[in-house]
């Protein structure tokens, strides 16, 4: 098989430009998970940009504790998916190792 090494790289170039462009947006975005109206916000690198606890929920500190963990993880959940579906569409179905 004849392979252009040039062109290879080229297109390596491109997929490795395409992913840093992916990766800036996801750091970028915003990802929103909730229970019983409590609300937490985390960006694309895992990182909590806000928590929203209504007044009702201040009494109860344990009840307060296991939902705050449920929307966190569901906010991380929907970050960790949406990185691993961008990533996969921008690498052309190729698996990129940490990605």
């Amino acid at each position: 098989v004849n392979m252009d090494f040039g062109k290879l790289m080229e297109q390596a170039q491109q997929m490795q430009q395409s992913i840093g462009q992916i990766e800036d947006q996801l750091n970028h975005t915003v990802y929103e998970g909730s229970s019983n109206g409590l609300k937490v916000e985390v960006n694309g690198k895992y990182e909590c940009v806000s928590v929203s606890i209504p007044e009702d929920m201040m009494d109860d500190r344990e009840m307060l504790q296991d939902i705050l963990k449920i929307a966190f993880t569901q906010a991380c959940e929907k970050a960790a998916s949406d990185r691993e579906s961008r990533m996969s569409s921008a690498a052309g179905g190729f698996k990129i190792p940490g990605m």
